[in-house]
């Protein structure tokens, strides 16, 4: 067991006892199928082309097999961007459609270009998916939409560049669809992406990749259950490899990735 796996093990029991509402809404089969759909690989976001720093991390040698990818993934659901999503998530969530604090802290949030062109990218694509897959939905309450509805509408909630979080958790709270289970898909998301990013760049199979996601599952949850009871102030990071990894990246010679 890693360092990190350990610190989750114990950070989890220490919070086997906290309540929350939200960990008991119920799903609807709607609700479910919406949530496979939005943050499925499929969904039309880019998110293929992004490795969030794991491409830099690989070529300098830091992250190199299954065990050192696990613990990569870990520390950022634990102490880094993963982490500060699910709480910006969550503010989303609860403040929609009152974005505009959210969304400005959201957007600045990111150490680098690359990352910072990353969530703002995907955060648009995923409103534009959203609107095109629903648009009955989405139009009804003139709340999500595409440019010239930003522009028009004087209701709209996101001004200026949308990050994901923002736009995920946003998305989510208008289709009622119960927070903590929309937080563990956005979460399980995440990783599941950065897994697919080092089975294209890194020696490690499908197998080895499966054994990743399954060893992730715990911190998720963990992440997902402690963000429900953060608020913006207590957003910040312990990655600081990440943020440097993430700015080399912008330089790197070859690369697969545009993060």
């Amino acid at each position: 067991m890693t360092a990190v796996m350990a610190m989750c093990t114990a950070m989890r029991a220490a919070t086997a006892m906290t309540t929350d509402a939200d960990l008991v809404e119920p799903l609807t089969p709607e609700h479910l199928q919406r949530l496979a759909t939005w943050f499925g690989a499929g969904f039309p976001i880019g998110a293929f082309s992004y490795s969030h720093g794991l491409e830099a991390a690989f070529e300098a040698g830091l992250v190199t097999d299954r065990d050192g990818l696990i613990e990569w993934i870990e520390g950022l659901l634990l102490f880094g961007s993963a982490r500060n999503d699910a709480i910006v998530f969550c503010a989303a969530y609860r403040r929609f459609p009152d974005l505009a604090e959210v969304s400005s802290l959201a957007a600045a949030l990111s150490p680098s270009m690359e990352l910072r062109a990353e969530t703002l990218n995907q955060g648009e694509a995923f409103l534009r998916a959203v609107r095109q897959g629903w648009p009955a939905f989405l139009d009804a309450g003139a709340s999500l939409g595409d440019e010239r509805t930003r522009r028009e509408t004087p209701g709209w909630p996101f001004r200026g560049p949308t990050a994901l979080p923002v736009a995920a958790g946003a998305c989510c709270a208008a289709a009622a669809i119960p927070l903590h289970a929309s937080l563990l898909a956005y979460l399980h998301a995440f990783a599941a992406n950065i897994v697919s990013a080092a089975l294209r760049s890194m020696p490690v199979g499908q197998s080895e990749g499966l054994a990743v996601q399954a060893a992730l599952e715990n911190c998720v949850s963990l992440t997902a259950r402690d963000a429900l009871s953060a608020s913006l102030d207590d957003i910040g990071s312990a990655t600081p490899m990440l943020d440097w990894l993430s700015a080399t990246h912008e330089t790197q010679y070859s690369r697969l990735f545009r993060s």
